[in-house]
Parts: C-alpha cells; structure tokens; sequence
C-alpha cells in the first residue's frame, strides 16, 4: 500500500459517527485494557455524544471507509486511534503530519502503560514535558503530556 491510498478528510457527522466509536473502542479494547471492558464500553456513549461532536475531527480513509481519526481540540490531540487491522499501514504517522501542519504544534496526554503508543508517540518526535498520577476520572493510571513542535 502507498501513502497516497490514504484520503484526511473532514469528519462528517452522521456517516462517521458509530463507525469511528466503533475504531476507538476496538482500538481502546486493544491499548487500553487495563482500564476495564466495562468503562470502556461505558465511554463509547460519550465518545459519539460529547467527544467527537465538539472536536475538530480529521479521518483518515482507506479504500472509501473510515480506517483511523484525530480529534482536535485546538493545538490538544483529543484522541487518534486506528483500527487493529489497518494498524502499521502509517495512518497514524499521516494523521499527526496532518494535524501538525494545520496547528503548527501539538501536545497530548497518553497512558504510559499503554507502551505501544508511547512509543509510537516518541518515533513522531514527541517530547514527554510532565507526568499525573492519576487520569481525568480520578483513576491511578499514570498519564504523560507529550508536545510536537512544527
């Protein structure tokens, strides 16, 4: 597969919707285990009803169908996720070259449990600038906030 079979484009309501919920929970299942199936599946809700309508949204689209997302909110990486099976295809890559060419920098927070990220994070050429204890929820899942300069 070449780079350029990969479309960004801008996230259409209600055709992408359930289908990039459905990316970041198969994705969340995958990196995120240690938080739970159960809260997982409890945020997909928020995911469609809070976090992807109040974000600007880029996907990335693979032979016309949505394969992984970023989520804005400002120059604050929200969320990116890419579907398990499209994973090491460089969607990830193009989605943080796309949104750092539209911010010009970018800043995030990851679990640094979730080690595959970290260090997919760090080859794009994040900077780790601090370290939290516990994550939005109140939870002891230790967080990184990570910046990417243009």
């Amino acid at each position: 597969m070449k780079n350029n079979d990969i479309v960004i484009r801008p996230f259409a309501t209600g055709a992408d919707t359930q289908k990039l919920s459905l990316i970041w929970l198969e994705a969340s299942l995958i990196s995120h285990s240690f938080i739970g199936e159960r809260r997982l599946l409890d945020q997909r809700a928020l995911i469609e009803d809070k976090y992807l309508p109040n974000a600007e949204t880029w996907v990335a689209q693979l032979n016309d169908q949505p394969a992984g997302f970023i989520s804005l909110i400002d120059t604050f990486i929200g969320g990116i996720f890419v579907s398990p099976n499209r994973q090491g295809l460089g969607i990830g890559r193009q989605l943080i070259g796309h949104a750092l060419n539209v911010k010009g920098e970018l800043t995030l927070e990851v679990y640094t449990q979730n080690t595959q990220a970290m260090g997919f994070y760090k080859a794009q050429g994040f900077q780790e600038i601090s370290r939290r204890q516990f994550d939005d929820e109140g939870y002891p899942f230790e967080n990184a906030r990570l910046r990417l300069m243009g």
